[in-house]
C-alpha cells in the first residue's frame, strides 16, 4: 500500500534523525489519519494471520513500519 507510506516531504523532514522520532511518530500519524489506506490494511491484519510491513531504512528502530506498528497499537 504505497498511499499509506510517509509523503515525500515528511520522509525529508525526518531524515531518519532519532533525535526527530516522536514528532515524526506525531506527523505520520496526522498526515495518515482517516486513510482509506490505513483503513484497508487495519481490514487485511484482521482478516489474515500475517500481515508484513516493508522498509528499506538501515535503523531498525526508527522507520515507517515501525511507526505504522504503533499507529496501528493505538
Amino acid at each position: 500500500l504505497k498511499e499509506i507510506a510517509p509523503s515525500t516531504a515528511l520522509r525529508k523532514w525526518f531524515n531518519h534523525e532519532p533525535a526527530k522520532w516522536d514528532e515524526f511518530l506525531l506527523r505520520y500519524r496526522e498526515e495518515i489519519s482517516g486513510s482509506p489506506a490505513l483503513e484497508e490494511l487495519r481490514t487485511d491484519i484482521k482478516k489474515y494471520s500475517n500481515v508484513t510491513l516493508l522498509y528499506s531504512a538501515k535503523d531498525e528502530a526508527h522507520n515507517q513500519a515501525v511507526a505504522l506498528m504503533k499507529i496501528l497499537g493505538d
